[in-house]
């Protein structure tokens, strides 16, 4: 069975419904943390995992130091789109792995077919990349990094739609990649073919080689999940 949602998507939960029905809006100030933990039953860890996350999607900006400017602050209405991404990202828990899956390889697909028939720099997933390098990584680290490095690939093709649907499904997408990695018997072997089949992505990219891309990205995915998918029974 999927694992249950994790605390810091109730904090999701309820400013995706605030956004919804008024009471946030642009310029206002999210609660503090220790009000937002206590209000909603969840951990002062939780909360700080979720402003990370809504600050990465654009919903709040956080400032430190003391005034008007300070704390969290909402960017956002409810009309312009990121109040359904969030409803997307908590509805994504409900889906089967498999369908996430599927979902991943129709995107994603795509995503490096336009970047390498386009030769598009990918200069911000190669970063990330050399990142996940860094040999004290451990699988949990690693993982969010790689799903960062996926996430980049998408911003780069420069169209809104599909980064934001693949920004809705990110916790979806988590959470069958991390469950997957308890998995896994030999992860310095695992780590390393993942690391060896992104670059040979960006490296088809960078080629021009849009049938390769596709081929390697849907390698890359499906041979993860194939090599973990016990884990969903």
């Amino acid at each position: 069975m999927a694992e249950q949602p994790k605390a810091w998507r109730t904090v999701l939960d309820h400013v995706e419904r605030r956004l919804r029905d008024g009471s946030l809006g642009p310029g206002d100030r999210l609660p503090g943390e220790r009000d937002l933990a206590a209000d909603l039953g969840v951990g002062r860890s939780s909360v700080r995992e979720a402003v990370r996350v809504l600050e990465v999607m654009g919903v709040i900006r956080t400032a430190t130091g003391s005034g008007p400017r300070a704390g969290a602050i909402v960017t956002t209405s409810a009309g312009s789109g990121v109040a359904q991404v969030l409803g997307l990202h908590a509805a994504a828990q409900a889906f089967a792995f498999g369908d996430v899956v599927d979902t991943r390889l129709v995107l994603e697909q795509d995503v490096v077919r336009m970047l390498a028939e386009r030769r598009t720099p990918t200069g911000a997933a190669e970063e990330i990349l050399a990142a996940m390098d860094h040999p004290d990584l451990d699988p949990a680290e690693f993982l969010a990094l790689d799903a960062q490095f996926h996430n980049a690939l998408a911003e780069a093709t420069g169209n809104a739609v599909i980064s934001t649907i693949m920004t809705g499904l990110r916790a979806a997408i988590e959470t069958y990649v991390q469950a997957g990695a308890g998995e896994i018997r030999d992860w310095s072997a695992m780590r390393a073919r993942l690391q060896e089949e992104h670059r040979g992505v960006i490296a088809a990219i960078h080629a021009g080689e849009s049938g390769v891309a596709r081929d390697r990205i849907h390698d890359h995915i499906s041979g993860y999940y194939a090599a973990t998918q016990h884990t969903e029974e």
